[in-house]
């Protein structure tokens, strides 16, 4: 049976085909009765909108790409939920992509979905800002930065403070008497890690009274390379190991904490550890893992907001950067019993 057209929905509706037009993308536009009618036409019809039809006569898909940098990081799911509650609302779908922390995978990723003609793109760039990023918006392809902030006014961005972030772990750390603190993190390329190292950094010299921060670099942020490093700590001599760590994230603090219990070495008693993002597996584990909270759903939701605005406005459109406060939760992971 053939699809029905929207000349067809159109007269069973008694309405023009410019406002079956309308229904289908400026709802806002018609009357809520006017629309129910087109709607049940559309539904007695089986009518099914020609989507290709449509991006061929506009230029643009209804669409928008979301490139993150690990999407098996529930940080990133997270943040993607909120994305897309934003898309759906606005009658686009959301294609995600997962950059992988590769940069040219990550160009590829940017390559494609402006071969598919997406309306704009939300990205966590892995290496920072790039030239690849003004070629997408001087092409006509907006591009909001999610998580991470612009060097310039020259795009929207939605992040939270990571520096802040950094100095909150850091100072609850130290409140708690450690002086011998370690940051684990890595890769070093990236602008969220590196805020968090240097906000960590700086409450460390604030205190003074002998305090040390410790790097410990990482190839990722995962629960692999958490394992690995509490393997590295639990081989030095017990005079020789930090007695607190700040993981750049919660996955690596897990992987940490479950690496450092089968080696014999207890959380907080023996190290005391603290992440970042606050993800739903850090109250979950076996020792609760305090964590520095960041609005993740919400984050995805302004991001995703402000590339719609400036799809909407265009030329017209005046470049914001949302700045989110993170949050300290205290957990059983820093706070001895």
């Amino acid at each position: 049976m053939a699809i029905a057209s929207i000349k067809e929905v159109a007269q069973l509706a008694s309405v023009s085909i410019g406002t079956v037009s309308n229904v289908l993308n400026r709802p806002h536009a018609v009357a809520p009765a006017t629309r129910q009618r087109v709607l049940s036409a559309m539904n007695e019809l089986g009518f099914v909108r020609n989507e290709s039809a449509r991006a061929l006569r506009s230029g643009r898909t209804r669409t928008m790409g979301l490139v993150v940098p690990d999407v098996t990081n529930p940080f990133c799911t997270d943040v993607a939920a909120g994305v897309q509650t934003v898309a759906e609302a606005n009658g686009m779908m959301v294609t995600l992509c997962n950059s992988d922390h590769d940069g040219p995978r990550e160009r590829r990723y940017l390559d494609h979905l402006e071969e598919q003609r997406v309306q704009g793109i939300l990205i966590t760039p892995v290496d920072g800002e790039n030239d690849r990023l003004d070629q997408l918006i001087e092409r006509g392809t907006p591009a909001v930065l999610l998580a991470h902030v612009s060097a310039n006014l020259h795009r929207c961005a939605a992040a939270v403070d990571d520096h802040l972030g950094g100095r909150m772990a850091a100072e609850h750390l130290l409140g708690q008497g450690h002086r011998k603190l370690a940051f684990v993190g890595g890769p070093s390329g990236s602008s969220q890690v590196t805020g968090r190292h240097k906000g960590a950094a700086a409450a460390v010299a604030d205190v003074g009274d002998g305090a040390t921060l410790e790097l410990i670099q990482v190839p990722s942020l995962s629960f692999a390379s958490g394992r690995h490093a509490a393997e590295h700590l639990a081989a030095l001599p017990r005079q020789a190991r930090p007695t607190a760590l700040f993981c750049a994230n919660d996955t690596l603090a897990l992987g940490m904490m479950q690496g450092l219990s089968t080696l014999g070495l207890r959380v907080p008693d023996d190290i005391a550890l603290i992440g970042y993002d606050d993800i739903d597996y850090a109250a979950a584990a076996t020792v609760p893992l305090s964590s520095i909270r960041q609005p993740r759903r919400e984050l995805g939701r302004v991001a995703a907001e402000l590339l719609l605005e400036e799809i909407d406005i265009g030329e017209q459109h005046r470049h914001r950067q949302v700045l989110f406060a993170p949050e300290v939760i205290v957990r059983a992971s820093t706070v001895r019993g």
